[in-house]
Order: structure tokens, then sequence, then C-alpha cells
């Protein structure tokens, strides 16, 4: 299994959604994007997927923008994940019919094992475990790279 940009970036999207989004407002996919440094296009693709999955919610017009749909503790990375139709599945082949190469066949009850336990382990993790996780002192650090980079582009 090798998890992709995409898959990659829509975790971290959300969870800057999650620490970001108050009951108030809601989080531009700009904002997103220059405090990440995600493309806003890029943004713009997987935050449609993830809409279409029901995983945030839109407001448009003046102080649009996306929510979390849920709690963050109702939220797993795996759903995250396989909502940008990323894929987890660590097996070469979907089943022995469609497989032409024996070697994969001999080890394909071993991936399909491994990828259960990668979709467990991922279930098993919600966006407010990963919020929990953040130490005081790293958000601290954040907040001030991200003072840093607002005061060099009001420069520019």
């Amino acid at each position: 299994m090798k998890l992709t940009t995409k898959g990659r970036y829509a975790v971290t999207a959300m969870l800057d959604l999650a620490i970001n989004h108050d009951e108030v407002r809601t989080v531009t996919l700009s904002d997103i994007s220059q405090r990440q440094g995600i493309s806003l296009s890029y943004l713009e693709q997987l935050f449609a997927k993830l809409r279409s999955q029901g995983l945030v919610k839109s407001t448009r017009g003046p102080g649009g923008g996306y929510c979390l749909s849920r709690p963050a503790k109702k939220i797993a990375l795996d759903e995250i994940i396989t909502a940008v139709d990323e894929n987890i599945d660590t097996m070469l082949c979907r089943s022995f019919l469609n497989c032409h190469d024996s070697r994969a066949i001999l080890t394909q009850e071993l991936w399909a094992d491994l990828s259960k336990q990668i979709i467990k382990f991922l279930n098993g993790i919600s966006l407010e475990h990963l919020l929990n996780r953040r130490s005081k002192d790293v958000t601290k650090i954040i907040r001030k790279i991200e003072k840093a980079r607002r005061q060099r582009r009001k420069k520019s």
C-alpha cells in the first residue's frame, strides 16, 4: 500500500478544518491552502469528494466556507482516505480468477489480512484523536510560523 498525496492532503486539510472551525464561522479553502501549502485547485477537488461523501458541509457567499459535517470524534481517518478515492488495499489482484501472477496468488491471503489491519487501524483513529495528540507547544509553534508567513505576504 502506498498512501499518495491525495490521502495525505485530505487528512491534513480535514485536520486543519477541525482545528480552525468553530460554531460561528466556516473555514475557507483559501485559508487551508495558505496554512498547509496545498494548491487551492487541488483542495477544491478533494473537498468536492469529501462533501459528496458527507464528511464536510459547505456554505456559499460572504463568510462562506467549509465545516465538518459531524463532530471530529465521529470522523475516522479511513473515511477521509476512502472518500477521496484512495486505495488502502495492499492486494495486487482482486481475486484468484483475475490474477495472472502465481506468486501473488500464493501470498494473497497475507496481503488481504494486512489490508484489513490497515483499515482497522485507520478506522480507530478519529480527527479528535489527532487533535488531542497535538501538544500545546506544537500549536504555539504552528501559530507563530503562520503569523510570520502572513507578515511576509503583507510585505510582498
